[in-house]
């Protein structure tokens, strides 16, 4: 493939979506996500911005339509808005969407200027609007302060999804509100079943509802209605009739998504991923250092898309390791 031919893998997938971690480094520890103690990088392992920028920008010139900026949570990475004001030079120009996933709790600071920089939509982590459990499950987090930087997000005008990690016995008895509240704030809302990846110093067979559950459940409610929209991610969604809001599924345990896959990862040292459950990857670093032209850096990221897996392997089992070993948040949330 040369740099300005489609992204194809070996089963028909365009790959037109990169998710590229800009951190490691999260100011929570949410119990499904890292252990407590979970420690990071030293700074000098990550990408520059500049780096960051670069790799974008090579993935965008051969086809990437959509870039979303995770972590960790990458509103704690130093100097992120010059990042994302370079990056969004190219939206209407080869770009569609640049955009973020973030947990909330820097928003308030960065929401006027990231609407500045074009960020018409965000991703905000959110599993509870109860204070305690709230910090019950991020171990650390302020929900006062994450809800404010969901008002300040409003205000600029950018479009909010929440995503919601379902949780049995911790959250499952508030999936109704938070779906009420999302809503009425005019929010869409995506429920995610919890994945095993990393270990986080809890047992996944304890945390991991079914949503195939939780819609039952809501069905009981509710009147769910087949949506034909697509976000560019894996989540599918239906409308709700009763609140004339939006839900979305993302079920990589009770039914995969792998079918329509078209993204891959880039963690924040240069590492590609090229499957969420999957241990392949494909070291961009080295080729994106060795030379100011882009040739090496092409020909890493062919080779990578031509090996990307059908897809993954995920499954929870009690006491069983996780399916890969990394962390979300080392892989890029």
């Amino acid at each position: 493939m040369s740099p300005m031919q489609p992204m194809i893998d070996l089963f028909g997938r365009r790959i037109t979506y990169l998710r590229l971690s800009v951190t490691d480094r999260c100011d929570f520890r949410c119990v499904y996500c890292m252990a407590e103690s979970a420690t990071f990088l030293p700074r000098k392992d990550l990408l520059t911005l500049e780096e960051i920028d670069r790799l974008a920008s090579a993935f965008i010139t051969k086809g990437v339509r959509k870039v979303r900026l995770t972590g960790g949570e990458p509103l704690v990475r130093k100097n992120l808005m010059w990042l994302i004001k370079s990056l969004s030079r190219h939206l209407g120009d080869g770009l569609d969407e640049l955009t973020l996933t973030t947990n909330g709790s820097q928003l308030a600071n960065h929401a006027e200027a990231l609407a500045a920089c074009g960020i018409a939509r965000l991703n905000v982590s959110l599993d509870t609007l109860d204070p305690d459990l709230f910090k019950t499950i991020t171990r650390r987090g302020d929900l006062s302060q994450v809800l404010a930087g969901i008002d300040a997000a409003d205000r600029a005008g950018i479009k909010i999804k929440i995503n919601t990690v379902a949780l049995r016995d911790m959250n499952e008895d508030e999936i109704e509100t938070l779906l009420r509240w999302a809503h009425g704030r005019g929010f869409d809302l995506t429920l995610i079943e919890t994945m095993p990846m990393g270990e986080t110093g809890s047992d996944r067979i304890e945390q991991y509802l079914p949503l195939s559950l939780v819609r039952a459940r809501l069905e009981d409610r509710f009147t769910l209605e087949a949506s034909p929209h697509r976000s560019g991610g894996p989540a599918r969604y239906v409308h709700v009739r009763e609140t004339g809001g939006r839900l979305g599924f993302i079920t990589p345990l009770t039914h995969n998504f792998c079918e329509s896959c078209n993204r891959v990862r880039v963690t924040c040292t240069g590492t590609l991923y090229m499957c969420l459950g999957q241990d392949d990857a494909v070291d961009l670093r080295s080729p994106l250092r060795a030379s100011e032209s882009d040739h090496l850096l092409n020909t890493a990221i062919d080779s990578a898309i031509a090996a990307k897996p059908k897809g993954h392997d995920f499954i929870i089992e009690r006491n069983g390791r996780p399916a890969v070993s990394r962390t979300m948040s080392a892989t890029g949330g």
